[in-house]
């Protein structure tokens, strides 16, 4: 399939690890990946925000940097929902972008994903938009059959130990710009959840949204917590042999 690899802005800035291993991990699935270089904010913040007429210009620029792929990629959730629910985007473009979890679970299948190790006693962290509207998991609040996308790629990598961490499903706070407008609230959020996560005897700190562990590797960090913040492509591309 040739993929058109779409790399949040804040993940091109601080977190490139992330964008190199979502790449090389759809070219170990044999994909044709290509990174368009003038990509840019798929104008998610402006959007929150209700700048809504200014979003256009950066879908525009969306609109021709993706038009012409099978599929695109993105190691974001956030994003993904903005893309896909709440951008003006055309239908096609919409429907064909996918966050790399749903991507990989539903779209490649879990049995093909390539071999992976990572011996280390990990906890899940999953997002808001990943829950709620992507459905990685059940949102909590709804009365179904549990299942989890995340998890079944995660039980394919030799030596990775899942813990649990207590409420596990709260928001850590972050939210984009309403770690911004509520930023005392935001912090007190992002403090219990990584005492919540310390508490897990946890060694990583695994999620779909870098955004939401940007957020808690700061609070970990000012509040004396050794706790380390991965993304999942990064886990699943442990090689092996490293």
């Amino acid at each position: 399939m040739r993929i058109g690899l779409f790399i949040p802005c804040f993940i091109d800035l601080f977190y490139r690890d992330v964008g190199i291993a979502t790449l090389e991990l759809l070219e170990r699935l044999g994909h044709a990946v290509e990174y368009p270089t003038d990509q840019t904010c798929c104008g998610q913040p402006m959007g929150n925000a209700g700048f809504v007429a200014e979003c256009r210009s950066v879908e525009a620029l969306f609109v021709r940097n993706f038009d012409g792929f099978e599929a695109v990629v993105c190691p974001s959730a956030s994003c993904v929902h903005h893309v896909r629910n709440k951008s003006a985007l055309p239908d096609a473009i919409r429907a064909k972008t996918y966050e790399l979890v749903e991507f990989l679970h539903d779209v490649v299948g879990v049995d093909a994903l390539p071999p992976a190790c990572f011996a280390h006693r990990v906890t899940l962290h999953n997002s808001c938009t990943a829950l709620r509207s992507l459905d990685h998991e059940p949102a909590p609040e709804l009365n179904v059959p549990f299942f989890s996308k995340p998890r079944a790629l995660l039980a394919r990598v030799a030596g990775l130990q899942l813990v649990e961490t207590e409420r596990a499903d709260e928001c850590c706070g972050f939210g984009g710009t309403f770690s911004v407008s509520e930023a005392a609230v935001s912090a007190r959020m992002g403090q219990d959840k990584v005492s919540r996560q310390d508490a897990s005897g946890a060694e990583f700190v695994v999620s779909a949204d870098m955004s939401c562990l940007m957020h808690q590797a700061g609070s970990a960090a000012r509040h004396g917590i050794a706790m380390n913040y991965v993304h999942i492509a990064q886990v699943l591309n442990a090689k092996a042999d490293a």
